[in-house]
């Protein structure tokens, strides 16, 4: 569905991604694993159109993306859920959800009760201004509106950073059943062993560069990838 072929990403004179190849297979869930500063959320800001790439390409569903701005790109059907839980902070829970709708034209109904299925708590607070959420709840408000624009792929940066176990424990479950309802997944994380739990196939990235890829079954049984990339689990 998704494949990135050599791609270069600098800021000026700094390299972030160098030379990058990867694939996304239709109906999984990939993850890209990194220490900070390895070049991930730069990764996934290219794929989205927020990063101009340098060199290489990226195509999804066979169409070259790489020279779209973003809003194209979101038509496609490929959203990106951001680090940092950036949710409307002055806008209610309800308000925030419809937000992710506006492209759509079609019946919200069936989307509403997934996502307050996958997220009970969102329903108890639907009034509630999303800047009084607990940082649990803004990330599962920010997976729940990503879900709202009904992605074909959907990309999640770091969704466990600074989170409890229990709640890392239920986001990636969420995360899980997102996938089987049909959503292919892009799942950037820190946290190895949580993603590498879920997901079908796992890339690792060094400063910027691919240092190591396989399924991950494979992958979660390698201490080389939690030791010397991750800083263990």
């Amino acid at each position: 569905m998704l494949e990135l072929k050599n791609v270069t990403v600098s800021y000026g004179p700094v390299v972030a991604v160098k030379n990058v190849s990867l694939k996304v297979e239709k109906s999984s869930i990939t993850t890209i694993l990194g220490a900070n500063g390895s070049g991930k959320t730069s990764l996934l800001h290219a794929i989205v159109g927020l990063n101009k790439i340098v060199s290489g390409e990226i195509l999804f569903e066979g169409e070259r993306i790489d020279k779209f701005e973003a809003h194209e790109i979101v038509r496609r059907g490929l959203i990106l859920c951001p680090d940092n839980r950036m949710v409307f902070q002055k806008m209610t829970v309800l308000e925030n959800l419809q937000a992710g709708a506006y492209l759509r034209r079609d019946d919200l109904s069936k989307d509403f009760e997934f996502v307050f299925t996958l997220f009970p708590k969102l329903k108890e607070r639907l009034k509630q201004k999303a800047g009084t959420l607990s940082g649990g709840e803004r990330q599962m408000l920010a997976i729940a509106r990503a879900l709202m624009t009904k992605p074909k792929l959907l990309m999640l940066d770091e969704p466990s950073t600074g989170l409890a176990p229990n709640l890392v424990t239920e986001i990636m479950r969420a995360i899980k059943r997102i996938n089987e309802s049909g959503v292919t997944i892009l799942l950037v994380e820190q946290s190895a062993y949580a993603a590498l739990k879920i997901s079908h196939y796992g890339y690792v990235l060094q400063t910027g560069r691919l240092v190591m890829e396989g399924p991950s079954e494979r992958l979660i049984r390698d201490s080389s990838v939690v030791e010397s990339y991750l800083g263990g689990r």
